[in-house]
């Protein structure tokens, strides 16, 4: 489907000439973002679906203008941030409209009495948390992606960040929303998240990924920088021993800024190479912050724990080297990148059944995949008083040169980790979205309540316009 030369005329007096992009170099951009599979595609000499526009509004009404637009002549619209997901779930794979948010970046209100800041969806990660570190503040949302990723991209797909285990997730931070409907009605969510004044709809939009609207300002909760932040690091002799640990951290409510520990084969190969450590076992990271005296006295109620376990204090260095270099393992050039081919599969389940999870996605790819020079790896983060989040990886060094032998590889790949993950009580994605990669997978994961997600989409985007083929839902505007 391409767009009529009356539709783009519209467009351009929506959000002006010089704001509506039919170039190609736009078109071909805006086809790939940070998920692997468009960027093995476009190495092979194919493209992936483009975009019949990109528009980049700057202002809420703009945006408004846009999609009422399109819900009239029932076109696709992809909501656009940082590009940085890695589910796919900015791909124009229906053609359309992508809507780039980042014109909207303004900062609104920084309110130092109640702790929160207003900004609009676009803004940049880091640039917004320069601007409350200025003020002695933080918004404890700290993904490896912030250097590129927007304020609406941390909601949308209810992302995770580094200490998510002490504050939450993007999701647990947000007080209120402002999102503009697929038919152009923009709405506001109550300006508090906690009462008893009705369901909350607000939550309805974290995890949507754009294909219930687009959000367009966030109010987040945001707290003082802390005194102190006491990293340490702790070596145990398996994966299992580990686990205990961080679990009675957190059952005796320690409070931990973070946990995360790599399984023997992560610390022997991730952390040899990052961090520069020679370690054979599991490598755990705790960390606490706050007040000097509270942090020190969580600190040793959990190395306390540790020490019981037999885990073997390895001192503050090395848990202050992982903090300082913690993005180092997803940026150029430690990250993974082609011709590899990997896929990071991760799952989040109870205490009770994390462990049998690992195992069981360590077999599944090893024993099914390891003749193919796959391997697994495996660390664990994002803890709750109630489980964790297991964050593993499938990994090959050189992908098949054909990009559809390549494509049906991968594609087995994830589906065996991923069905192995719901077989044993795990859910298909802890923080990273669903996206068009996970996408066939929501049935079996919601079961008897999906079509109730279902009946959900057809109200609020009656025609399919939102983000077609995501998150599960419908593929083509009707």
């Amino acid at each position: 489907m391409s767009l009529s030369p009356d539709v783009l005329r519209s467009l351009e007096r929506v959000v002006g000439a010089d704001r509506v992009s039919t170039r190609e170099t736009h078109r071909l951009i805006y086809s790939v973002d940070s998920y692997w599979l468009p960027q093995m595609w476009l190495d092979r000499g194919e493209r992936m679906p483009q975009p019949d526009a990109v528009v980049f509004p700057a202002s809420v009404a703009e945006i408004s203008g846009v999609l009422a637009l399109a819900h009239a002549h029932r076109i696709p619209v992809v909501p656009w941030g940082g590009g940085s997901g890695t589910q796919g779930g900015a791909l124009p794979i229906h053609h359309g409209i992508v809507v780039d948010v980042k014109r909207l970046n303004r900062i609104l209100e920084i309110n130092e009495r109640s702790l929160y800041v207003t900004a609009q969806a676009g803004v940049n990660g880091t640039e917004l948390e320069w601007a409350l570190n200025e003020r002695g503040l933080t918004l404890p949302h700290y993904p490896a992606s912030a250097n590129c990723a927007t304020l609406g991209g941390y909601l949308a797909p209810r992302g995770s960040g580094t200490i998510s285990t002490k504050y939450g997730k993007a999701e647990d931070l947000v007080m209120s929303l402002e999102a503009v409907l697929p038919d152009g009605r923009v709405i506001r969510t109550p300006p508090v998240p906690n009462h008893a004044s009705g369901p909350d709809f607000m939550r309805l939009f974290l995890g949507s990924e754009g294909t219930f609207g687009i959000i367009t300002e966030a109010t987040m909760r945001v707290t003082k920088l802390p005194e102190v932040r006491l990293f340490r690091a702790i070596l145990f002799k398996d994966v299992a021993t580990g686990l205990e640990a961080g679990r009675r951290m957190m059952v005796d409510r320690l409070d931990p800024l973070v946990i995360r520990m790599y399984d023997p084969h992560s610390t022997a190969s991730l952390v040899k190479r990052v961090l520069g450590y020679e370690l054979s076992g599991a490598y755990m990271i705790v960390g606490f912050d706050g007040w000097r005296e509270i942090a020190a006295a969580q600190e040793a109620r959990a190395m306390a724990i540790c020490d019981e376990l037999g885990g073997r204090d390895l001192g503050r260095e090395p848990g202050e080297r992982w903090w300082n270099h913690r993005y180092d393992f997803y940026y150029p050039p430690l990250s993974l990148h082609l011709p590899a081919m990997y896929g990071t599969v991760e799952t989040v389940a109870t205490f009770d059944r994390i462990e049998a999870i690992y195992h069981a996605k360590k077999a599944a790819i090893e024993e099914g995949f390891g003749h193919l020079g796959v391997e697994y790896i495996a660390h664990f983060s994002h803890w709750f008083p109630w489980g964790a989040s297991l964050y593993d990886r499938f990994v090959l060094r050189a992908a098949p040169a054909d990009p559809r032998e390549a494509r049906a590889l991968h594609d087995r790949l994830w589906d065996a980790a991923v069905e192995t993950s719901l077989r044993h009580g795990g859910m298909i994605n802890e923080h990273h979205g669903v996206g068009l990669k996970l996408s066939r997978f929501m049935r079996a994961q919601y079961g008897a309540a999906w079509p109730l997600l279902e009946a959900i989409k057809q109200t609020i985007d009656p025609h399919g316009i939102m983000n077609p083929g995501k998150v599960g839902f419908e593929e083509r505007p009707s």
